[in-house]
Protein backbone atom coordinates (compact mmCIF):
# COMPACT_ATOMS: atom_id res chain seq x y z
CA UNK A 1 0.00 0.00 0.00
CA UNK A 2 3.06 2.02 0.81
CA UNK A 3 4.62 1.88 -2.91
CA UNK A 4 1.10 2.41 -4.16
CA UNK A 5 0.73 6.14 -2.21
CA UNK A 6 4.31 6.62 -3.51
CA UNK A 7 3.26 5.94 -7.11
CA UNK A 8 0.09 7.92 -7.52
CA UNK A 9 2.24 10.84 -5.50
CA UNK A 10 4.74 10.89 -7.99
CA UNK A 11 2.44 10.61 -10.87
CA UNK A 12 3.22 7.40 -12.16
CA UNK A 13 -0.31 6.10 -11.77
CA UNK A 14 -3.45 7.47 -12.96
CA UNK A 15 -6.22 7.75 -9.82
CA UNK A 16 -9.33 5.70 -10.35
CA UNK A 17 -12.10 7.97 -11.97
CA UNK A 18 -14.74 9.10 -9.04
CA UNK A 19 -17.51 6.49 -8.01
CA UNK A 20 -20.73 6.66 -9.63
CA UNK A 21 -23.08 8.48 -7.85
CA UNK A 22 -25.78 5.80 -6.38
CA UNK A 23 -23.38 2.73 -6.75
CA UNK A 24 -22.68 2.90 -2.61
CA UNK A 25 -19.58 1.83 -2.90
CA UNK A 26 -17.66 2.40 0.92
CA UNK A 27 -14.53 4.24 1.14
CA UNK A 28 -11.21 1.84 1.13
CA UNK A 29 -8.97 2.33 4.12
CA UNK A 30 -5.75 4.61 2.72
CA UNK A 31 -7.70 6.02 0.26
CA UNK A 32 -8.34 9.77 -0.97
CA UNK A 33 -11.82 8.48 0.11
CA UNK A 34 -11.24 7.75 3.71
CA UNK A 35 -9.87 11.18 4.01
CA UNK A 36 -13.07 12.67 2.72
CA UNK A 37 -14.61 10.78 5.68
CA UNK A 38 -12.69 11.65 8.60
CA UNK A 39 -14.82 14.49 9.49
CA UNK A 40 -17.49 12.73 8.89
CA UNK A 41 -16.40 10.34 11.36
CA UNK A 42 -15.57 12.62 13.71
CA UNK A 43 -18.67 14.85 13.56
CA UNK A 44 -20.72 11.58 14.12
CA UNK A 45 -18.42 10.79 16.88
CA UNK A 46 -19.28 14.37 18.31
CA UNK A 47 -22.57 14.10 18.03
CA UNK A 48 -23.20 10.73 20.53
CA UNK A 49 -20.33 12.56 22.70
CA UNK A 50 -23.36 15.50 22.89
CA UNK A 51 -19.54 17.94 21.98
CA UNK A 52 -20.90 20.70 20.00
CA UNK A 53 -17.09 22.24 20.37
CA UNK A 54 -15.95 19.24 18.27
CA UNK A 55 -18.43 19.50 15.80
CA UNK A 56 -17.43 22.89 15.29
CA UNK A 57 -14.05 21.19 14.58
CA UNK A 58 -15.21 19.41 11.83
CA UNK A 59 -16.51 22.02 9.62
CA UNK A 60 -16.50 25.52 8.09
CA UNK A 61 -18.23 28.64 10.19
CA UNK A 62 -20.13 29.91 7.31
CA UNK A 63 -21.42 26.70 6.16
CA UNK A 64 -24.98 25.14 7.90
CA UNK A 65 -27.01 22.62 8.67
CA UNK A 66 -30.21 21.84 6.70
CA UNK A 67 -33.05 19.56 7.19
CA UNK A 68 -35.93 18.35 5.01
CA UNK A 69 -37.81 16.56 7.34
CA UNK A 70 -41.52 14.67 6.03
CA UNK A 71 -44.13 14.10 9.05
CA UNK A 72 -45.72 10.79 9.70
CA UNK A 73 -48.75 13.06 8.49
CA UNK A 74 -47.16 14.32 5.30
CA UNK A 75 -46.47 17.45 5.88
CA UNK A 76 -43.13 18.74 4.68
CA UNK A 77 -40.46 21.45 6.34
CA UNK A 78 -37.01 22.58 5.49
CA UNK A 79 -35.08 24.40 8.35
CA UNK A 80 -31.33 25.39 7.76
CA UNK A 81 -28.98 26.51 10.75
CA UNK A 82 -25.73 28.02 10.94
CA UNK A 83 -23.13 25.40 12.47
CA UNK A 84 -22.65 27.64 15.55
CA UNK A 85 -26.26 27.30 16.10
CA UNK A 86 -26.45 23.82 15.23
CA UNK A 87 -23.25 22.89 17.91
CA UNK A 88 -25.28 24.79 20.59
CA UNK A 89 -28.50 23.19 20.35
CA UNK A 90 -26.67 20.02 21.16
CA UNK A 91 -27.06 19.42 24.89
CA UNK A 92 -25.45 17.13 27.58
CA UNK A 93 -28.09 14.33 28.29
CA UNK A 94 -28.56 10.23 29.41
CA UNK A 95 -29.78 9.37 25.95
CA UNK A 96 -27.47 7.52 24.04
CA UNK A 97 -27.23 9.06 20.68
CA UNK A 98 -26.00 7.09 17.06
CA UNK A 99 -26.35 7.99 13.41
CA UNK A 100 -24.93 5.15 11.72
CA UNK A 101 -24.46 5.67 7.81
CA UNK A 102 -24.84 2.72 5.42
CA UNK A 103 -23.18 2.83 2.41
CA UNK A 104 -21.53 6.21 1.53
CA UNK A 105 -20.99 7.46 -2.02
CA UNK A 106 -17.75 9.65 -2.12
CA UNK A 107 -16.87 11.97 -5.45
CA UNK A 108 -14.20 14.14 -5.19
CA UNK A 109 -13.04 16.79 -8.13
CA UNK A 110 -10.14 18.09 -6.89
CA UNK A 111 -10.75 20.20 -3.42
CA UNK A 112 -14.45 19.58 -3.37
CA UNK A 113 -15.87 16.44 -2.18
CA UNK A 114 -19.40 15.45 -1.60
CA UNK A 115 -20.66 12.14 0.38
CA UNK A 116 -24.39 10.92 -0.08
CA UNK A 117 -25.09 8.00 2.50
CA UNK A 118 -28.47 6.22 3.57
CA UNK A 119 -28.60 6.91 7.56
CA UNK A 120 -30.21 5.67 10.59
CA UNK A 121 -30.49 7.63 13.64
CA UNK A 122 -31.37 5.94 17.31
CA UNK A 123 -32.13 7.22 20.27
CA UNK A 124 -30.79 4.73 23.56
CA UNK A 125 -30.82 1.69 20.76
CA UNK A 126 -34.20 2.61 19.65
CA UNK A 127 -34.81 4.29 15.82
CA UNK A 128 -35.74 7.66 16.18
CA UNK A 129 -35.44 8.57 12.71
CA UNK A 130 -33.98 7.87 8.92
CA UNK A 131 -33.09 9.65 5.79
CA UNK A 132 -30.11 10.86 3.50
CA UNK A 133 -27.40 12.44 4.55
CA UNK A 134 -25.62 14.62 2.03
CA UNK A 135 -22.36 16.08 3.04
CA UNK A 136 -20.82 18.80 0.57
CA UNK A 137 -16.80 19.06 1.64
CA UNK A 138 -14.07 21.37 1.16
CA UNK A 139 -10.08 20.86 1.91
CA UNK A 140 -8.29 23.81 2.69
CA UNK A 141 -4.64 23.53 3.76
CA UNK A 142 -4.62 19.58 3.05
CA UNK A 143 -7.65 19.28 5.35
CA UNK A 144 -11.14 18.29 4.72
CA UNK A 145 -13.64 20.07 6.30
CA UNK A 146 -17.74 19.92 6.16
CA UNK A 147 -18.88 22.95 4.59
CA UNK A 148 -22.71 22.25 4.91
CA UNK A 149 -24.72 18.80 5.63
CA UNK A 150 -27.84 18.66 4.26
CA UNK A 151 -29.91 15.78 5.19
CA UNK A 152 -34.13 13.93 4.54
CA UNK A 153 -36.00 13.11 8.02
CA UNK A 154 -38.57 10.43 8.50
CA UNK A 155 -39.75 8.40 10.94
CA UNK A 156 -41.44 5.50 8.46
CA UNK A 157 -40.01 3.06 6.83
CA UNK A 158 -36.87 3.27 8.87
CA UNK A 159 -35.06 0.04 9.44
CA UNK A 160 -32.04 -0.13 11.98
Amino acid sequence: MILLSLLLAAGQITPVQPIVKGTGLPPAAMTEEAGVMVPIDALLVALAARDGQAILAQVRPDGSATVAEEKPDGTRSVRRTSWPDFAASIRPGSERYVERLTDPAVDIDGDIAMVWSPYVFTIDGKVSHCGTDHFDMVREAGRWKIANLTWSKRTTGCVN
